[in-house]
Order: structure tokens, then sequence, then C-alpha cells
């Protein structure tokens, strides 16, 4: 199959919507809920407490995690850029802009791997506290979402290499961007709630 070939094709629903759009935007909408739950029971728990961080709390290292926030959106425009090449049919440039964007995502998961550890070695952990267990299941939720994103991209990754991206499953790379821009998105309000704040 010729790179040229990659052109947009969807399924609309009876209303004239893109079904798997749809489908993509209602999940979204839910995980959209379901973080801010999580965000708004910590700010509620937090609230409660007359010092926060509590005392004897190991620091977040604030600088390192900017640096880290600026790669997962700086990820946001590499993918935003490979969508903008796959609709053009350029099939190489899609897959080294995706590649990059990948790249940036594991980037991110190991950084975060390295704040964990440095973390647990300073006493923080899901058991040690309540500060603990709010900071490791708000972020630790997160990066499943970055890590599920990247299996995705590896995916559509695999399938372009392969010439296996096609009119039909156009579909696909639409949503794996969606899903990857709401992942930046929530980990913008995470950082400014947990790190800035």
């Amino acid at each position: 199959m010729s790179s040229k070939t990659l052109a947009p094709h969807t399924e609309t629903t009876s209303t004239g919507f893109p079904s798997a759009r749809l489908g993509m935007l209602i999940f979204l909408s839910s995980e959209a809920m379901m973080f801010t739950t999580l965000i708004a029971s910590y700010l509620v728990l937090r609230s409660s407490q007359t010092m926060w961080p509590p005392p004897n709390q190991p620091a977040l290292n604030v600088t390192l995690t900017a640096i880290n926030t600026f790669f997962l959106i700086s990820s946001s425009f590499t993918f935003h850029i490979a969508e903008m090449q796959y609709k053009k049919g350029s099939l190489g440039k899609f897959l080294g802009w995706l590649g990059l964007t990948i790249l940036l995502g594991v980037l991110f998961l190991s950084i975060q791997a390295y704040e964990y550890t440095n973390l647990i070695k300073e006493g923080l952990s899901l058991s040690s506290s309540t500060y603990g267990s709010v900071f490791f299941t708000l972020t630790g939720f997160h990066g499943f979402h970055v890590f599920v994103g990247v299996l995705l991209m590896n995916i559509v990754f695999w399938r372009g290499n392969a010439k296996n991206l096609s009119t039909k499953n156009h579909a696909f790379v639409e949503n794996v961007g969606m899903y990857w821009h709401f992942v930046d998105i929530v980990w913008i309000c995470l950082f400014t709630t947990l790190y800035l704040l």
C-alpha cells in the first residue's frame, strides 16, 4: 500500500457525527469525571488539614517534574504534527513524529519512576501516610493512562510500519490522538494541584 492512500475516512452515526469519535468522547468524559472526583477529594482532604504537606514529609521535586511536564506537553505537539503528516499521506514523516511522541511518553514515565524511587527511599509511600496515599494514587492513576497511551501509539506505529494503516482505520489514529491530548491536559491539572498549589 502506498503512503499516499492514507486519506481520512470515517463512519458516521445517524446524527452525522463520526461514530468512533463519539465513542471516544463518551469514554473520555467518563475518565474526566473520574479524575475530577479524585482531584476534588484531594482538595477536600487538603483543606481539612492545618498544614499541607504534613510535617516531616519529603519534598516533591518541583523542578524535575516541571521539566517532565514540558516533555509531556511537547508530546502533544509532536503527535499533532504526526496527525497532520498522516492526513497528508506522508507515512515516513508520520512515523518519525509518532516515534518521537512515543519517546517523550517513555521519557515521562522513566522520570516519574525515578521520582517515585527517590520518594520511597525518603519514606513516602502509599502506606506511609494519607499524603503519600493520595499523591501516589493520583499520579499513579495518571501514569497508568500514560502507559496505555504509549502502548496504543506503539500499535499505531507497528501498523504504519507494516503499511497496515488505511482509510478504514483512520479513526483509530484520531482516537489515539484524542486520548493522548486528554492525558496531557489531565497532567497539567495534576501538576498544578499537587506541585504548585
